[in-house]
């Protein structure tokens, strides 16, 4: 006897995790810095986050907090505005 399928709806969701990765990458890039180094950065800020991580920002891929948009702003010496541009 078959049973019969369950279906699961899902919300309507953006594939875009965060707005903010692609202006991450931009200042990092014109301030000369690597991820890793960004990375360090954050670290020294004691927020840790790993290289790997913060391609997945980058990338769009990895949602980011309010939070960890501060720190990212802090690292980047940047105002949270300028990440939102």
């Amino acid at each position: 006897m078959a049973l019969p399928s369950a279906r699961i709806k899902l919300r309507n969701r953006s594939s875009v995790l965060n707005v903010i990765g692609p202006k991450v990458r931009q200042i990092r890039e014109t301030q000369g810095l690597t991820q890793e180094a960004l990375a360090a950065r954050c670290n020294v800020l004691n927020w840790t986050i790993s290289r790997g991580t913060l391609a997945k920002i980058e990338a769009q891929v990895r949602r980011v907090t309010d939070e960890e948009v501060a720190h990212l702003a802090r690292a980047l010496k940047v105002d949270v505005g300028q990440l939102y541009s």
